[in-house]
């Protein structure tokens, strides 16, 4: 007889108990919702459908990540988040958002996320980075510096910003108190895409299980996206083609360093909400998300992260909970009816289970595990047509009011899931309202 023992993580660079199988995980899948069945995106296996969505905190040295990055992100590892995706990263010094921001332009950098990547593994969950350029919304000060709207967001010298090195797609500020940028030239350009090729190879050293591209929130591949701050009349201006060429380009450099199994994410603004300018003023949006994400598979993106706005001050967002999701889901029936191989992720407002499982159910899941009501209502939204949003959510605010998100959104749809073992005691009982 094999004696018992407290086994330890495999390959860990110390003991830590072994979580098998990993937090969050559903104990019986058969019957779990879609939100705690496993999602495969190529090599990489989440066990539920949750993710923690990239949030800055403006706390980094110099980039290199800090004890308050570890800290931050354990929460979430250890509570059952499927992916926990670092903070926007930059690749070049001046790419940063504000001069506390993240970043992986030089090696040293390397070591902090690799405690943070170690740690996940440890605990058998999978861990991303946001790699990005800030483009015109750079060298900006941190959020809760800015006291009210006439506190210039501008992060002077002083304040270990760099105001005269903004790079643009054009020299079009955002708004007052922001920097002037300057338009990128082409030898810039192809500076830019390099050291986002040299980060991607950081970060696998690194020991991330996946990668998202920023390409969203008016940071500088949006910039370039959009025609209401791509004013540039060379290649990468003017034309549809030519304006998605840097971020063609940016996909081409990370793919050429990682594994071909080595899951690539990238997030985008689908829509800038300026349509009201009118038809005489185009503007990045819907029409132009779903072109964009039909070209997307063959460039080598296995999942398309759908946030809206932050390109232009004078944006009209359309608020309600679902104002994101609808966007998200839109451009997944596009590609299912294309018939690509394109998953989606979705994010925004997400604050509750019933929420949470809506976005990613797919018709004929059962909805939790012995709730028979529950089971009753899920066939009758199949009945008149279950609408799928999106393969993912990735969920921000809401983790950081709740760290335990998805062992709560578990309780409270019935499903009985893994807890850390060290945390065995804690579980709430079942039936229990929570």
């Amino acid at each position: 007889m094999s004696p018992i023992k407290n086994e330890g993580a495999p390959n860990s660079p110390y003991f830590t108990p072994a979580q098998d199988p990993p937090a969050g995980t559903a104990l019986d899948p058969a019957t779990a919702p879609t939100l705690f069945q496993p999602l495969k995106i190529r090599g990489m296996t989440l066990q539920n459908r949750f993710a923690v969505s990239p949030m800055c905190q403006y706390s980094a040295d110099n980039g290199h990540l800090t004890d308050w990055h570890f800290a931050h992100l354990s929460q979430f590892i250890i509570r059952g988040a499927g992916l926990t995706i670092v903070e926007a990263t930059s690749v070049t010094p001046n790419g940063r958002i504000s001069p506390e921001d993240s970043g992986l332009w030089q090696d040293s950098q390397i070591a902090p996320l690799k405690r943070i990547a170690d740690f996940a593994h440890a605990q058998g969950q999978k861990l991303g980075v946001q790699l990005d350029h800030a483009g015109r919304k750079a060298s900006t000060l941190a959020p809760w510096l800015v006291t009210s709207r006439n506190t210039p967001r501008l992060a002077s010298e002083a304040a270990r910003g760099w105001p005269d090195d903004i790079w643009a797609a054009s020299a079009i500020s955002y708004a007052d108190g922001y920097p002037d940028p300057r338009a990128m030239t082409l030898e810039e350009i192809a500076s830019l895409v390099g050291a986002w090729r040299d980060a991607a190879r950081r970060a696998l050293a690194a020991g991330v299980d996946c990668i998202e591209i920023h390409g969203a929130h008016g940071y500088l591949i949006s910039g370039f996206l959009s025609p209401q701050t791509n004013r540039r009349t060379d290649a990468y201006g003017g034309s549809f083609e030519n304006r998605t060429r840097l971020l063609f380009e940016v996909i081409a450099a990370v793919r050429e360093v990682v594994p071909a199994d080595f899951p690539l994410l990238l997030r985008i603004s689908a829509t800038e909400w300026m349509e009201h300018l009118g038809p005489d003023q185009p503007t990045w949006d819907l029409a132009e998300s779903v072109r964009l994400a039909k070209l997307l598979p063959a460039a080598g993106v296995d999942l398309l992260d759908v946030s809206s706005g932050g390109l232009q001050a004078g944006q009209r967002i359309h608020l309600h909970p679902y104002y994101q999701i609808n966007l998200a889901g839109e451009i997944r029936a596009a590609i299912a009816k294309e018939g690509l191989n394109l998953l989606i992720g979705a994010v925004g407002m997400v604050t509750d289970a019933e929420m949470a499982r809506s976005i990613v159910q797919e018709s004929g899941r059962a909805a939790t595990s012995g709730d028979a009501d529950r089971a009753v209502e899920i066939a009758a939204e199949d009945a008149a047509g279950q609408v799928t949003y999106a393969d993912l959510v990735l969920v921000g605010r809401q983790f950081l009011r709740e760290p335990e998100f998805p062992l709560r959104v578990a309780q409270q749809l019935g499903v009985e899931v893994k807890w850390p073992v060290q945390y065995h005691r804690a579980g709430w009982p079942k039936g229990a309202k929570i």
